[in-house]
């Protein structure tokens, strides 16, 4: 019997962040941890240009704040798509749970934004993950 890594059903990740060191932060830390990212942006429209596309987007972190809008509008447009999204912010909005999965709050520990995906994952696996990190809020659960 061979033993191997379990297939990723999240590979592919946009990250639409205004915060430079944020966003170089996940940016190298989901790369070295084996994920492909599709793009980085800091600017709604550029979001909204990627989640349009025809790239394909397993993912999408997002901060809420951004300098030309608000992140939710990516979030609304992933979701049309059915791209699961993670609200990445100092605050998770009112209404969150309608364009979201979850909410991972700022600042956070690296090792959760790699838990907190591993937890959306499971879930999207159909299983109920075993333990969700503290800085992370998952809005579904299994019915």
């Amino acid at each position: 019997m061979l033993f191997g890594k379990k297939k990723r059903r999240i590979q592919r990740i946009l990250v639409v962040e205004d915060e430079p060191l944020v966003a170089f932060d996940a940016e190298h830390l989901l790369a070295d941890s084996g994920f492909e990212i599709v793009a980085t942006t800091d600017l709604v429209s550029e979001g909204l240009s990627v989640v349009n596309s025809d790239a394909p987007i397993d993912l999408v972190l997002v901060d809420v704040s951004l300098s030309d809008g608000s992140g939710i509008d990516v979030a609304r447009a992933a979701r049309q798509r059915g791209i699961p999204v993670i609200f990445v912010t100092g605050a998770c909005p009112d209404g969150a749970r309608e364009f979201a999965l979850g909410c991972l709050a700022k600042p956070y520990p690296q090792r959760d934004l790699l838990a907190a995906i591993e937890a959306l994952e499971t879930l999207l696996d159909g299983k109920s993950p075993r333990k969700l990190p503290n800085s992370f809020s998952l809005f579904a659960r299994l019915a």
